[in-house]
């Protein structure tokens, strides 16, 4: 096989090198390096000279990546955030820097750690910019390709992410107030009687507390379905609907018309964490970043 030897290569090639291969096209391999689609194949040719290799291969599916350029991708992984640290580490100010982080969550830690992390963010990092995008089927792919900094989601992650517990959420049962069910605390046997309203977002943790219940041999009615825990609070006003959600995203919505109880004791909490690669274990940045959300986490939690 046909080796690349650093010292022999334009350290200027690398970022254009990860950016074809995380994308496996040219034209937003341009856009995200914003240079011209002719600057960026001038470049894929002389990578691909420089390495010997196609890199980039035109498939009916697409661009596909070859196995040399599987084996590079690896690599700049490791190799790119390393070189960054070596430069930057310890003059990293978040007051100058203009980095651009993407964050991976659902809209409860959003609402949960967002009242204080949004302020610190832009009032410590006023140049930089933070772009927060729903759970999907691919998230956690992103992050492994880079294309998310961090996941912020009680799921497990892929075995060789890094992982740090944020906090731990419990649930309550969240009725109308007219609803025919008075107890403090509800059984399995209440929440099987009554239809639900639960979020059906892609990776949803309301499915989470179903999936518990399933487990107990309960099938819980479903009628009403709606994209965020904020429109399961509203979903059960004036309805038999019973709503299982995160106890201090229902406090927060309680009022008059509402009324809060236990869940049956099956019904478990949730431990949120979050996720990043290894590769950006000493990124300064992503440093910082993780510092910010856990100090966020911890105030969140106090009473």
């Amino acid at each position: 096989m046909h080796n690349v030897h650093i010292e022999n290569v334009d350290l200027n090639l690398l970022r254009p090198l990860e950016l074809l291969l995380r994308e496996r096209n040219v034209s937003r391999a341009a856009d995200r390096a914003n240079i011209t689609q002719s600057a960026m194949s001038r470049t894929l040719a002389r990578l691909r000279a420089a390495c010997g290799d196609e890199l980039l291969v035109r498939t009916p599916a697409g661009y596909q990546l070859t196995p040399r350029a599987r084996m590079l991708q690896d690599e700049l992984a490791t190799l790119l955030p390393a070189i960054r640290a070596m430069f930057e580490g310890a003059s990293f100010d978040a007051a100058t820097a203009t980095d651009t982080i993407r964050v991976s969550a659902s809209d409860y830690p959003v609402t949960i750690l967002g009242e204080e992390l949004f302020p610190r963010f832009t009032t410590e990092a006023p140049n930089m910019s933070l772009i927060i995008t729903p759970m999907a089927s691919a998230t956690f792919s992103d992050l492994d390709q880079g294309r998310v900094d961090l996941v912020l989601t009680p799921l497990a992650g892929m075995p060789h992410l890094r992982r740090e517990q944020l906090f731990t959420e419990d649930f309550v049962c969240v009725l109308s107030r007219s609803h025919p069910l008075r107890a403090a605390r509800l059984t399995v046997a209440d929440l099987a009687a009554y239809p639900h309203a639960t979020v059906a977002g892609m990776f949803p943790q309301q499915t989470i507390v179903i999936s518990q219940l399933e487990r107990l041999g309960v099938q819980t009615k479903t009628e009403i379905r709606v994209p965020y825990f904020t429109a399961a609070v509203a979903a059960v006003r004036r309805t038999q609907l019973i709503a299982v959600l995160p106890r201090r995203l229902a406090e927060r919505h309680a009022d008059d018309s509402l009324r809060i109880a236990e869940p049956p004791h099956e019904i478990t909490g949730l431990d949120y964490a979050m996720f990043w690669h290894p590769r950006v274990d000493a990124d300064p940045t992503h440093r910082w970043l993780r510092a910010l959300v856990t100090q966020v986490a911890l105030r969140s939690t106090k009473p």
